[in-house]
């Protein structure tokens, strides 16, 4: 099939390049000319595990193109995907100024019938507005279907997800634009479950509010594990092991970040505001996302006692590893809290250095070439991001390195006997801290 892919950030790339690897025709679409431009030149703006590679082979095969323009996506394909950013405001709402200028861009050259599908991640009705804006744009009448069609993507692995997913939704009132749905999704071989279009658009902010829900759960319980003396991590295996609930999502640490997560869960709170029965569980699971990052600098300022001046290295900066992301990464937001505390802060990401520096909240921090380096004279550690990286690392040169061997381990990635053994005074989430004699 001929598809269109309007958005080329995270989900709109990888969207566009494994349809593509499936065997369909596919335009990339995206209003940054640079961007156009990188990816015309074989350059991937993202990072994310097996994407490049997906890329480079389904360009050179014919199957995968780039253009900046809208009416050539809307021309040459028979379903156009939508997959623009829909960041959030100040208030929590979802901003779609982006959709809606797509929107009506589309209906400006539209003449023949097309399924036009909201890949973005948007609030419960937005498939109306869409339908709306196009009708009143639609110069030349042309018919059209609205489909709703939620991705479920985990940066870090979205190749693999997206090339076998748990299922897919397709929400849509037209059997013509689900039997074409269907077809896209054919080669995928994945359950499809078909809704109207307001449950498939629910359904997104539904997952991820859950996900978010077991995360701060866990966290929670964290706090009781450290009061009682528990472990967190055997209490989440046990709790893991009833296949009701299962392991996922069930890791203690200083809190989720990303770029779907926070906005997802505020806009949700908004909606359900809006619709008049509001959602206060995920008011709190807000409220402990929050407060396990201010536990995490409580134990660092009880620990070293005073910050100022002191050097501390910073493992990881991205929101979670397997990425170049820092979108609302709690990493981030724990440089910049030592900054403002008067910290001398080294960190290393092996990943997202670049976008990092760019970052003004931690202009002041220092950025290492790598890991061993950060740690080099260091106060004290702090394991923001569970890369593999650093479970892997020689930690006996870790310790020789560090001026005093103080770990605050925020993904509780390493092992406590071990780092008791190695002379380490070691601080994780939901465990004892441990302290060589």
């Amino acid at each position: 099939m001929d598809l269109a892919i309007i958005g080329s950030g995270y989900v709109g790339l990888v969207t566009g390049a494994c349809f593509a690897d499936v065997g369909h025709n596919v335009i990339c679409v995206d209003n940054d000319s640079q961007k156009i431009e990188a990816l015309q030149g074989g350059k991937v703006p993202i990072y994310e595990p097996g994407l490049e590679e997906v890329i480079h082979r389904n360009v050179s095969a014919h199957r995968l193109r780039f253009t900046s323009s809208i009416r050539e996506g809307v021309e040459k394909a028979q379903v156009i995907f939508i997959a623009v950013p829909t960041p959030q405001q100040p208030n929590g709402d979802v901003d779609l100024r982006f959709l809606e200028k797509v929107a009506r861009e589309i209906a400006g050259v539209l003449t023949d019938y097309r399924v036009i599908v909201d890949k973005s991640t948007v609030p419960v009705k937005t498939g109306e507005k869409v339908a709306e804006s196009i009708k009143r744009y639609n110069r030349h009448g042309a018919s059209f279907d609205i489909v709703s069609n939620p991705e479920f993507l985990r940066e870090g692995c979205a190749v693999a997800d997206l090339m076998h997913p748990d299922r897919i939704v397709i929400g849509a009132q037209s059997e013509h634009a689900i039997d074409l749905m269907k077809k896209v999704y054919e080669p995928f071989m994945a359950p499809i479950l078909v809704t109207d279009i307001t449950s498939a658009e629910l359904i997104k902010h539904c997952a991820n509010s859950f996900l978010a829900l077991k995360i701060s759960y866990i966290n929670a319980v964290s706090v009781i594990c450290e009061a009682s003396g528990a472990d967190v991590e055997k209490v989440a295996d046990g709790i893991g092991m009833d296949h009701r609930i299962g392991r996922d999502f069930l890791n203690a640490g200083i809190g989720y970040g990303g770029s779907c997560f926070p906005k997802d869960i505020a806009a949700f709170i908004t909606i359900s505001e809006r619709l008049g029965v509001p959602f206060d569980l995920l008011k709190e699971v807000q409220r402990i996302n929050r407060m396990q990052k201010e536990r995490f600098l409580k134990a660092i300022r009880e620990t070293l006692w005073v910050l100022r001046e002191k050097r501390i290295a910073v493992w990881g900066l991205t929101f979670k590893p397997d990425t170049d992301d820092i979108r609302s990464s709690i990493a981030i937001e724990l440089v910049a809290d030592l900054l403002r505390e008067g910290a001398h802060v080294v960190a290393y990401d092996p990943k997202g250095m670049e976008k990092a520096r760019a970052v003004k909240t931690i202009g002041a921090a220092e950025f290492a070439p790598s890991a061993l380096e950060a740690v080099s004279n260091a106060e004290a550690l702090i394991i923001a991001t569970e890369w593999i990286e650093f479970a892997n690392v020689d930690l006996a040169i870790v310790r020789d390195k560090m001026r005093t061997p103080i770990v605050f381990d925020g993904r509780n990635l390493l092992d406590p006997e071990t780092m008791i053994h190695l002379g380490f005074h070691y601080h994780s989430i939901g465990r004892a801290s441990v302290t060589s004699a």
